[in-house]
């Protein structure tokens, strides 16, 4: 039996009963499986649990509309990348501006022709495939990348990145921290009139893991793309390469089994299989003459008391 391909998901927002009708046969009819939302709050309550491929948003909605419902969508890191279409009756350029400034990738006019509708939703979505293309092969290459706006607020973050925020700063909010954390790095640079293209910083985690971000560069409009690394482990690294002859991975794993973590830890936090984890872990136990992870965890925090 040949699996039935996955239809790409479309939530569509809008009060207009027959507006919901009309589109959603015509999104069906066109192979897309379509979420319904009648509010801003209520595209807010599904995304919490479903990830859509791509939104089409009502501009004017009674209570939150849509402009408002676009910006708190990219506030949420989990579907900041999905692609944002406005449907508007509205035609002033303002109206235009404010639906490209908070957040969305194109607008049509109603009435929407349906020809028209479906072409651009698969440009978007072609281009949003695209980019989380170019996002999983950063990680996949172990790049710990976040990319930022202006006024702190994450626009997209690589899998590796989020994990290592996480496991410095001990909960899910710090990435929101670290990102506001650059926001201000970012303000200070533009009141101090930096112009060089490149610059380091560290952040201080309650943990006590201190991590180091590195601004790389400029990379769309209102787009700050920066690279994190663990500035303790850095230099905890290369004590633990040279006193026990281990190789960079091998002392990674090492400096996260004194730190407490588990094997499915280290592997998310490093990028690495279950499988992985453990060969490393049979060349640490060698090169330090140890039995357990227990005993290779003292050994490795007596050197790291040490230096």
């Amino acid at each position: 039996m040949v699996e039935a391909s996955r239809r790409d998901i479309v939530l569509l927002v809008d009060d207009s009963p027959d507006a919901l009708g009309f589109l959603t046969e015509a999104l069906e009819a066109s192979g897309f499986s379509v979420l319904i939302a009648t509010s801003g709050h209520a595209a807010l309550s599904i995304v919490n649990r479903i990830s859509p491929d791509l939104i089409l948003l009502d501009a004017v909605m009674p209570g939150m509309d849509g402009f408002e419902t676009c910006r708190a969508l990219k506030a949420d890191p989990v579907v900041a990348q999905v692609p944002v279409i406005f449907m508007t009756g509205l035609t002033e350029t303002e109206h235009v501006v404010n639906a490209l400034e908070s957040g969305g990738v194109d607008y049509l006019t109603k009435p929407i022709n349906i020809d028209e509708l479906r072409a651009r939703i698969r440009v978007h979505l072609s281009n949003a495939r695209s980019a989380q293309s170019a996002r999983v092969a950063l990680d996949a290459a172990g790049r710990h990348l976040l990319a930022v706006r202006g006024d702190g607020q994450v626009h997209w973050t690589t899998p590796q990145a989020s994990r290592l925020i996480e496991s410095a700063t001990g909960t899910a909010d710090g990435i929101n921290e670290v990102a506001a954390a650059t926001a201000a790095w970012l303000a200070h640079r533009r009141a101090s009139g930096g112009t060089t293209s490149e610059g380091t910083f560290p952040f201080a985690s309650a943990s006590g893991i201190a991590l180091q971000l590195s601004f790389l560069g400029t990379i769309g409009t209102d787009e700050y793309l920066f690279r994190i690394t663990s500035a303790n482990r850095q230099s905890e690294d290369e004590l633990l390469r040279q006193r026990f002859g281990l190789t960079h991975r091998e002392s990674e794993v090492l400096l996260w089994i004194a730190k407490g973590k588990a094997n499915r830890d280290i592997g998310e936090i490093l990028g690495l299989s279950s499988r992985t984890v453990n060969k490393h872990l049979e060349q640490i136990y060698s090169k330090l003459g140890v039995e357990n992870r227990a005993s290779a965890a003292v050994r490795a925090a007596q050197v790291l008391h040490e230096g």
